[in-house]
């Protein structure tokens, strides 16, 4: 019996699972997406800034086999146009590469292709299956500054309790997630899905 070394063929009509993971965050931060293959690493980004919860108010950039990819009007990087670069182009079933998002804060995000599926008929796309915990505040301070913010919040009597409750200006409780919120997100921007 013959093996192939072939990698299978990928098509731009499949669906991927994607597992989004905040790199460094304890406990874990992650979400399970899935997106048509054939959707640009823009629109990517797109979908990992409303699946995480950011507010898409720093630069960003992707890194796919060694390859920078992001917008390349942003005169700090030098990139591959992440428009015209197509996930199923890119990447397969196990690939994995990596989002980075906010170089002051640096939150990098771990993307790992799951599963391949056929997509449904009648289905919409993207769609959040589910996640776990809440996105960090914008400009916390990274994974260390977050440790941080946390640490202050939930203790009354941390020298910054009261000044980081102020500053997030809301109830924050970093165990909550709810796909429902982000899917109802997705749907509002379905047609520049399409």
């Amino acid at each position: 019996m013959t093996t192939s070394n072939k990698m299978p063929k990928r098509t731009a009509q499949e669906v991927y699972q994607l597992k989004i993971t905040l790199k460094g965050s304890k406990p874990p931060i992650w979400r399970r997406v899935q997106v048509r293959s054939e959707i640009t690493l823009a629109q990517l980004h797109d979908v990992i800034q409303i699946a995480m919860g950011w507010t898409d108010s720093h630069l960003h950039q992707f890194t796919v086999h060694g390859q920078a990819f992001g917008r390349p009007d942003d005169e700090d990087l030098d990139v591959h146009d992440e428009n015209k670069a197509r996930l199923w182009r890119l990447v397969g079933l196990r690939d994995s590469f990596l989002y980075e998002y906010d170089f002051g804060d640096d939150w990098q995000h771990q993307v790992v292709v799951e599963k391949v599926l056929p997509a449904e008929k009648g289905a919409v796309y993207p769609l959040c299956l589910t996640g776990k915990r809440a996105c960090p505040p914008e400009d916390v301070g990274g994974v260390w500054g977050y440790g941080d913010f946390l640490e202050a919040i939930k203790d009354p009597m941390h020298p910054d309790h009261q000044e980081m409750l102020d500053w997030i200006d809301e109830d924050f409780d970093p165990a909550v997630f709810d796909p429902a919120d982000v899917n109802l997100r997705f749907q509002r921007l379905s047609r520049w899905f399409e």
